[in-house]
């Protein structure tokens, strides 16, 4: 039975790990509220000032992300999309906040004829060659 089970997509990873450079005094103080039970620990902490502050600025935020014409979220191309894009003559523009991936069946040269630019605030998942292939299109 499990040799007819296929994944439809590799699952991609829902977060992206990021090192954060901080001083002692800021560390105690984090390893304080962990350690009198306000946040499970640093990494909880963390997140919950990272989440806090996007809410403060939200409104700014989401004005920034109209004027800028991004698309909110995760994005997916697959190759059948890029094909569609590239016959009708009208290369794609991918903006993106969030996560843009290209999938993995996807060639450089259909990149390259079917993507004219990438600007993506978060993650952008492509094969290495895709990537290559759009390296002067890349933001």
């Amino acid at each position: 039975m499990e040799d007819n089970v296929h994944a439809l997509r590799p699952k991609l990873p829902d977060s992206e790990k990021v090192t954060v450079n901080l001083g002692f005094v800021d560390l105690g103080h984090i390893d304080l509220m962990v350690r009198d039970g306000f946040f499970a620990n640093r990494a909880d902490f963390i997140r919950t000032a990272v989440r806090n502050q996007l809410e403060r600025q939200g409104e700014a935020v989401r004005q920034s992300v109209a004027r800028k014409g991004l698309e909110l979220g995760l994005s997916h191309y697959s190759r059948a999309a890029l094909e569609a894009a590239r016959d009708a003559g009208t290369p794609l523009h991918i903006q993106v906040l969030g996560l843009a991936s290209i999938a993995p069946d996807v060639s450089p040269e259909l990149a390259r004829a079917a993507i004219a630019s990438v600007q993506v605030l978060g993650a952008f998942q492509a094969s290495p060659a895709v990537k290559a292939a759009l390296a002067d299109r890349i933001a």
